[in-house]
């Protein structure tokens, strides 16, 4: 599995209209398992994502598909940065199944 975990603050005051983007845009991702977005509850204008994918391939072919591509134009404008972002290595976990080494 591939996992993404990263701090998105988006433009004074649109964290609402940011969030609504990016939920929007998760319906049909091919071997996406998870995509969560979470308020920070210390910076207003924060958000944390946490995305775990079946496959780093699965993550990059999604950034071609058109809704994806939609939810990047319009949420680009809204974003002030990104940080704190990481790469994982998900193993399982209450609402993700357990994947079995090969």
């Amino acid at each position: 599995m591939y996992g993404l975990i990263g701090k998105m603050t988006a433009v004074a005051g649109k964290r609402e209209e940011l969030i609504a983007v990016l939920l929007g845009s998760v319906g049909e991702m091919p071997g996406c398992l998870s995509y969560i977005v979470a308020k920070d509850s210390s910076d207003a204008d924060a958000m944390w994502i946490t995305e775990v994918w079946d496959s780093k391939s699965s993550h990059d072919a999604s950034l071609s598909l058109p809704q994806v591509k939609e939810a990047i134009a319009k949420g680009r404008p809204l974003i002030a940065g990104f940080s704190d972002g990481v790469v994982t290595t998900p193993v399982g976990g209450h609402g993700l199944a357990l994947m079995k080494a090969g």
